[in-house]
């Protein structure tokens, strides 16, 4: 046993990578082992580095590779639209690996936020003509939501209904216009996730007036002609493998999602709990990482003739994160597995999520020492995501006051 596995030993972190929450069935062991494998030779901090300069943003061959090798965009699609037909456990499986490799990719975009909204909300020929594309990887997506109120909109961080998230009124947010039989938008979504390269938009926009004021969800396909007066601007990001833009609709053809009268705030809210889900599973991921990274370091560093591992306030720090990071583990692995859409555990599960991998980072820096608190290092990348991932989601406390809310674990269930 060599020095770091000596200080991992002591620390109780040894089994970290192989200690999931439930055992997993063989084909959840395959979909583990490819990815990883994968995503090893292709998602390395330089890969990564490389991949976010790119116009895209991620590494289109490992994307395609990603989605028509291993089938992980459509993992959670049904079969009949060229999909896996897997279920949230599966899909969650993969988003903690890539969240282990901090992979920039379309997944979460595309495959968490996007897909569910036109499986559930799509006409037979909308889905028909665009989740095959999805589940093979040849169409990106985005959901534009106006404001930077993508934690509102998908009910994570309050009630969905009770604001004018979208715009109200005739400004503010994206408005829609019905003209000569033909939707129009117009407005602006800040912080869209690959917003820049998705190949299709879904926007969410305020339509009607007073009477019939109401969310809708709309289609964008980028680069048609149909699409004149979209303009995208990449923005620049605390979390690079995190894309994000802002999107502007200047008198913008668009297409109707589905049919009305349709829940679009209901079907929001479902997708938010699951999608909670995943983002858990992602930040579990690199919360693991980040961990046994660090037990790498202090089982290798020496100080004073002895492994910095070996001291008993550098054990008892790693055994508190152990601890941390496998109670989020066992909490998203209940929530991937909760039957029903939009599981309610989701947002709780993330928040724990959120907080572990938050401490996890941070410790991290502090226990590399010096060239630890090094912007470039690839500890910050950890914490970057830890930062991005709680302004865009979170933060904590308010993921569990609405938890509380929705549960009526203080008063009355919300809707």
């Amino acid at each position: 046993m060599d020095a770091a596995d000596s200080a991992a030993h002591a620390a109780g972190t040894a089994p970290l990578a192989a200690s999931p929450a439930a055992p997993l069935t063989e084909e959840q062991q395959e979909i583990r082992r490819t990815l990883r494998a994968l995503l090893a030779e292709r998602a390395g901090p330089q890969e990564n580095r490389a991949a976010t300069a790119t116009p895209q943003g991620y590494d289109p061959d490992l994307w395609a590779r990603m989605s028509g090798t291993l089938g992980v965009a459509g993992l959670a699609l049904p079969e009949e639209y060229g999909g896996v037909g897997c279920g949230p456990a599966e899909l969650a499986l993969a988003c903690e690996e890539a969240g282990r490799a901090l992979a920039p990719s379309p997944l979460l975009a595309t495959s968490v936020l996007a897909a569910p909204l036109l499986a559930a909300l799509g006409t037979p020929e909308q889905r028909a003509a665009l989740l095959p594309r999805l589940a093979d990887g040849s169409l990106t997506c985005a959901l534009a939501v106006p404001g930077g109120s993508l934690a509102l909109a998908l009910g994570l961080t309050g009630d969905n209904t009770a604001e004018d998230w979208s715009g109200g009124g005739r400004a503010g947010g994206v408005q829609a216009r019905a003209v000569d039989g033909a939707w129009r938008l117009y407005g602006e979504a800040g912080q869209v996730l690959d917003g820049h390269s998705a190949g299709l938009l879904i926007v969410a926009a305020h339509a009607g007036g007073f009477a019939r004021s109401r969310t809708l969800l709309f289609l964008v396909r980028a680069g048609s002609p149909q699409a004149a007066g979209l303009v995208r601007t990449r923005q620049a990001t605390l979390d690079s493998t995190r894309t994000q833009a802002t999107v502007q609709f200047r008198d913008t053809e668009a297409e109707l999602l589905g049919e009305e009268p349709a829940d679009v705030l209901g079907a929001l809210a479902v997708t938010g709990r699951a999608a909670a889900v995943m983002l858990a599973a992602e930040a579990v991921g690199a919360a693991g990482e980040a961990l046994d990274r660090t037990v790498a370091h202090v089982g290798a560093r020496e100080q004073f003739g002895r492994p910095v591992g070996s001291f008993q306030a550098v054990k008892h720090r790693l055994a508190d994160l152990y601890v941390q990071v496998e109670a989020a583990r066992s909490l998203t692995a209940c929530a991937a597995r909760e039957p029903g859409p939009g599981p309610d555990s989701g947002p709780l599960a993330l928040a724990h999520a959120l907080e572990a991998l938050h401490a996890t980072a941070g410790e991290s820096i502090q226990l590399h020492g010096g060239i630890g608190f090094t912007w470039e290092h690839e500890a910050h990348l950890f914490f970057k995501r830890a930062a991005s991932d709680e302004l865009l989601f979170g933060p904590a406390r308010r993921l569990r006051a609405r938890a509380a809310e929705r549960t009526g674990l203080f008063g009355e269930v919300a809707a």
